[in-house]
């Protein structure tokens, strides 16, 4: 090929890659914009997304079943023996951030509970008070969270605090697993408010 006609191919093709890359910035732009956007209560979010309750904001990072065999997921746990028979060990990790400008109270682990597309309810598995991986709820200052800022939950691979679900592996089958976190009872409300998570599993 000519260096004039080589010269020319380089110039048309210069539009396409400039447009090419203002399209991928773009794209970008929105996946960072939908990481940090928080919902309206109660509106149903995915893992990863921020969703309000009484004065936090809760995120899932990450849902997964925890093999009890394996050294690092026996730390999360220690002293729970393992699932029954037919069941599984799931491990919803989590984080519940206070943005506002007062300290607000994260609620406790009876509030969260897991449903299956059937309506079938699931409670979590009490963790001891010393694990420092586990949820435990409770006052959390401004721009702090739960778990706290510096804590080994939240430098850990998962960065959340750990809410640990003991799950009939048939109910994990039936899809979508919601985690529904209820909020304290508001006098003069219809019903408590709640938090809900799509949960990948």
């Amino acid at each position: 090929m000519s260096a004039p006609k080589l010269a020319r191919r380089m110039r048309s093709a210069r539009p396409l890659r400039t447009a090419a890359a203002v399209a991928a910035a773009l794209l970008a732009t929105a996946g960072l914009t939908a990481c940090g956007k928080t919902h309206k209560p109660g509106e149903p979010v995915r893992e990863g997304l921020s969703t309000p309750l009484a004065g936090l904001d809760y995120t899932v990072f990450l849902t997964r079943q925890l093999n009890l065999k394996d050294v690092e997921d026996s730390g999360y746990a220690p002293g729970v023996k393992g699932a029954a028979p037919g069941h599984g060990l799931f491990g919803v990790f989590l984080q519940a951030c206070n943005k506002g400008d007062k300290t607000a109270s994260a609620v406790d682990l009876s509030s969260f509970t897991i449903v299956d597309a059937q309506g079938e309810k699931f409670k979590p598995v009490g963790l001891a008070r010393s694990n420092p991986f586990a949820y435990h709820g409770g006052p959390v200052a401004t721009e702090n969270c739960e778990p706290a800022r510096g804590s080994l939950a939240q430098q850990g691979p998962t960065s959340g605090a750990l809410v640990l679900f003991d799950l009939p592996l048939a109910a994990t089958e039936n899809r979508p697993l919601d985690l529904v976190i209820d909020g304290p009872y508001v006098a003069g409300a219809n019903a408590p408010p709640h938090a809900e998570v799509i949960l990948d599993i």
